[in-house]
């Protein structure tokens, strides 16, 4: 069905507002077709020429050829029907075609040669600088490695003065960046182009392909820092961007020069189906030459489908180089491909980002038993006589421990005391000591000459090592071994103990599902303990059986087993063992943070680093800190759960506890607001949980680092950052955190100017946050979407997403909310030319705001913004009388409550609208307050002075008008 041409006009509208890319094409399209259909000919003419720059911008330039050709055939066929802008626009896109013709092959070299000369005979002819024309003659004969006439050109190009015909700044620095890099001047073209970087630039093409430029001279140059943030920010501008497919292929080639294979085959990966649909063959050749070169690096001889993809890119980069020589009579597009397919790495690795970095250089291990940190990760078994704290790792120097020149002197000469130390230091977490203590006893001690109960001890000494470094397999050997020997050796607890360890072990390994058979027995083992064993033993056991009933979900019987360990405790004659009461007030602290009792934690905690104290500060004493730290964070003390971590972190060299320590007080320091000291602890756990391979552990880590970076202002970092950890997040089925992500995502996008990501991930949150009970959530998703749909002057559906907010605040009861929302779909609608609408929404949002309380300051200056953009509401519908009324009560209002600067914004608005209705008498003492009040050579204070001067023209005081304009620093003109 035909439209009629008002109509066609309306779509050809939108089309302009939308973003580039296919769907703008298909609807400008859309509007050619019925445009010639219905023969409208100044339509016709205008989508040609959107149709131009939406091909030009959208990656398909070859068809922006067409149209150009045919809007520059109309223009010189009926000059008297077209306008000075379509003139003006016709001048510009000859550069878009030039580049066109020169990346099509098929396209002869003199036709573009040609097109110039039109270029240039028109730009004279207007009076314009050739510039632009410089430039583009420039342009072509560097595309064919015309050395001399390229340096000629260029010459001529950065002498002519520029014009409002010239590429912006940034484009312009591009191209003399890539001339001076071609011919070795890399300190010239950073001299050139870095400057350029510091200013603010509206292109659509820039920063992104002035960063892309200067990746190859920061890295040829030694600026390896800028040169890795020249390739991030730059790639990520341009990877959603067909068009900049050629320019992708730098980027490959950069990542191949700087030992990032892993990044340069994810780059290869993402963009691999885009030569489906290239712009053009300029492009295909170059981004299939850098991945073919990219893919080659990597060396995966066990690939073969990888080394056949690179061979099929290489061929199809050499056969287009091979057409664009012929044509251009030159070598030059094949020596650069094959420049790409085998460049040799300029840096042997360069790391991307910290977390990166020290990904290389904390070498993977695997994770020893986890300590007793959190709930849930208590250590494998527990001690006194027991002898079964988790793995620790502290160094030598304990009484009684040889030195290594005589790795034998200084150990005490009965084997059984020599087992007693090692036992002790292994459950002090000075792992290495331990195990150099069992290995004198091992040379002292051989088994054929040891009696049985000895052996026993022995074997039953690498289990727990084995168990302490998740050896798993082998600790259920030498257990399931040292129970038999006990037996045999007639000691009958000893054998418990083992079985209870033994227990332990199957309990908590999620490998094998076998928690039931390890909880059977240690269940049993614990009931026969309490009647065979002393009270030190009783509470060995008893600690045993809380851990594998925390690990079974069941706190609350947990704590009971460690208040019956602490009363057996009480029960053993002499001196405490203070390791033991530091292990019953730490098991206690555990599953009182479970249970949410985190004052109770906090003070068991405290109890157990009082015992540690008394036993010399072993290394275990970290874990009580952690466990202080926890509580103190559940207890919202995020400063004093930061000290606690530090304290952790001071105390042991555990990989585990140093891993916690890390990662929660980077929790801890990121809760106080100091984002930038949370960073170095966060990047330094996500590297080490990665090392570890914990997963889980990692996805959160990186969720928290990325909110560290985008809190101290580093939104580059946490955007790498939380698009890594999301899809580990929902790898893993954690929905809650993979939204927060999400979120997160959607705030560095912005400050990132990603709008249209940022956009699709608030689509994606509206979508999770299903359901009645998250219609604030979904509303405020929609509100924020809105804000970006407004700040990029997509009005009409930043007011649907605006009235969707309001209506979902409206449903969920929250009545300010709705006035808010509803005031931005107010507003929205005036920009979009929906008066109506507008209207009707702003008298709703004014009903409801007069339905709320009047004494709230929050609620009173929602009432006063209302009013004030309900004024620019009724000055878009030419009521500028109902507007300064509202500007009268939206000043009135804000003073209420103090809220001194938007007065002045009232203030600003109501003297306009009194200037607007011929009273500038009435405007003047309201200009000189707000002149009075502003902040000095604030944006609010130079406009005050800008209508107070028109104010005195409009008095006839023109004298007096001239002197505000001196006082203020007002251009006169």
């Amino acid at each position: 069905m035909g439209y009629r041409e008002d109509d066609l006009w309306r779509l050809l509208a939108e089309a302009r507002d939308l973003p580039s890319g296919e769907r703008q094409i298909a609807l400008v399209e859309r509007v050619v077709g019925d445009a010639d259909m219905i023969g409208a000919d100044r339509l016709r003419f205008t989508a040609r020429m959107l149709a131009t720059h939406a091909y030009h911008r959208g990656g398909q330039p070859a068809k922006a050829v067409t149209t150009f050709s045919w809007c520059l055939d109309e223009y010189d066929r009926r000059p008297g029907d077209r306008g000075e802008e379509d003139g003006r626009l016709l001048l510009w896109q000859f550069k878009y075609v030039v580049g066109a013709l020169t990346a099509l092959p098929d396209q002869p070299l003199e036709r573009a040669n040609r097109l110039v000369d039109d270029m240039e005979r028109r730009y004279l002819a207007g009076g314009h600088s050739p510039h632009a024309v410089y430039r583009q003659r420039w342009g072509i004969a560097h595309h064919a490695g015309a050395v001399t006439a390229a340096a000629e050109w260029y010459g001529r190009w950065c002498a002519a003065p520029r014009d409002e015909n010239s590429d912006c700044v940034g484009c312009d620095a591009v191209a003399r960046v890539n001339h001076l890099v071609v011919t070795g001047r890399d300190e010239e073209a950073l001299a050139v182009a870095v400057p350029v970087l510091a200013r603010d630039m509206t292109c659509a093409e820039q920063p992104r392909s002035l960063l892309t430029a200067l990746m190859l001279p920061y890295l040829r140059t030694g600026r390896h820092r800028e040169a890795g943030d020249a390739h991030r920010r730059g790639y990520r501008l341009m990877r959603g961007d067909l068009a900049s497919l050629g320019s992708i292929a730098d980027h490959l080639a950069f990542c191949a020069a700087t030992g990032n294979g892993v990044r340069g085959r994810e780059i290869v990966e993402r963009h691999l189906s885009w030569l489906d649909r290239s712009p053009s063959p300029w492009a295909t050749m170059r981004f299939a030459a850098a991945a073919a070169g990219m893919l080659d690096r990597l060396g995966d001889p066990v690939d073969p489908p990888v080394g056949e993809l690179a061979a099929q890119l290489a061929s199809r980069a050499r056969e287009i180089a091979a057409r664009f020589d012929a044509r251009n009579g030159t070598a030059r597009q094949g020596r650069d491909v094959e420049e790409l397919l085998t460049a040799s790495t300029l840096v042997e690795y360069l790391p991307l980002s910290a977390v990166e970095g020290r990904e290389r250089t904390v070498s993977r291990r695997r994770s020893p038993v986890a300590p007793p940190t959190r709930p849930g990760h208590a250590d494998q078994a527990s001690g006194s006589g027991d002898t079964g704290g988790v793995d620790g790792a502290g160094g030598v120097g304990h009484p009684g421990v040889a030195d290594e020149g005589h790795p034998d002197e200084g150990y005490p000469d009965d084997p059984t005391e020599l087992l007693d130390l090692a036992e002790r230091l292994f459950r002090e977490h000075r792992t290495a000591a331990a195990q150099a203590a069992w290995h004198v006893f091992d040379r002292r001690y051989p088994p054929e000459g040891t009696n049985a109960l000895l052996t026993a001890r022995r074997v039953d000494g690498r289990g727990l090592v084995a168990a302490g470094e998740e050896r798993h397999d082998d600790a259920e050997r030498e257990w399931r071994e040292a129970a038999a020997r006990y037996a045999d050796a007639g000691d009958e607890v000893r054998r418990l103990v083992t079985v209870s360890r033994l227990g332990t072990l199957l309990c908590g390994d999620d490998r094998t599902g076998r928690y039931d058979e390890g909880f059977a027995m240690v269940e049993t083992a614990t009931r026969d303990l309490l009647v065979r064993g002393s009270p030190d033993r009783w509470v060995g056991a008893e600690l045993r059986l809380a851990y594998v009933l925390g690990l079974g979900q069941r706190p609350t019987a947990a704590l009971a087993a460690v208040e019956r360990a602490a009363a057996h405790l009480a029960s053993v004659p002499g001196p405490p063992d203070r390791l033991l009461a530091a292990e019953v007030a730490m098991r206690r602290a555990q599953f009182l943070l479970t249970l949410g009792r985190p004052v109770e934690a906090a003070a068991a905690a405290a109890t157990a680093r009082e015992h540690f104290a008394v036993a010399g500060e072993p290394p275990a004493v970290a874990l009580a800190w952690l466990l202080s730290a926890h509580a103190l964070a559940d207890l919202a003390d995020h400063a004093g759960a930061a000290a606690a971590f530090g304290a952790a972190l001071e105390r042991s060299t555990e990989p585990d506890v140093v891993l916690s320590g890390q990662h929660g007080r980077g929790r801890a320091l990121l809760a106080t607001g100091e984002s930038a000291a949370a960073v170095d602890a966060l990047v330094e756990a996500v590297a080490g949980f990665v090392a570890a391979g914990n997963d889980q552990a990692t996805a959160y880590a990186r969720l928290d680092l990325a909110s560290a970076y985008h809190g101290c202002g580093r939104a580059l970092d946490a955007a790498e950052v939380a698009e890594v950890a999301l899809p580990e997040l929902e790898r893993l089925g954690a929905q809650e955190a993979a939204d927060r992500c999400r979120y997160l995502l959607s705030l560095v996008y912005r400050a990132l100017d990603q709008a249209d990501e940022a956009l699709g991930l608030l689509d994606q949150l509206v979508t999770n946050l299903d359901g009645f009970d998250n219609l604030p959530g979904r509303s405020q998703m929609h509100e924020e979407a809105g804000h970006i749909l407004y700040r990029a002057d997509h009005d009409a559906a930043a007011a649907r997403r605006f009235g969707a907010a309001a209506d979902g605040y409206r449903d969920a009861g929250l009545a300010l909310d709705e006035v808010r929302a509803r005031r931005w779909t107010a507003v929205a609608l005036r920009w979009a030319d929906d008066l109506d609408q507008a209207m009707v929404t702003l008298a709703t949002a004014e009903r409801r705001v007069g339905q709320l309380p009047a004494d709230e300051p929050s609620i009173t200056w929602e009432r006063a913004m209302l009013a004030l953009d309900g004024s620019r509401v009724f000055i878009g519908a030419d009521r500028l009388d109902d507007a300064l009324g509202r500007a009268e009560m939206s000043g009135a209002g804000f003073r209420s409550i103090g809220a001194f600067t938007e007065a002045l914004q009232a203030d600003l608005l109501r003297a306009e609208l009194l200037i607007r209705l011929e009273r500038p008498a009435a405007a003047e003492p309201v200009l000189r307050a707000v002149l009075a009040t502003a902040p000095h050579r604030s944006p609010m204070q130079r406009g005050g002075a800008w209508l107070l001067s028109e104010v005195m023209v409009a008095l006839g005081r023109a004298a007096e008008a001239a002197t505000v304009r001196a006082q203020y620093d007002l251009d006169e003109t």
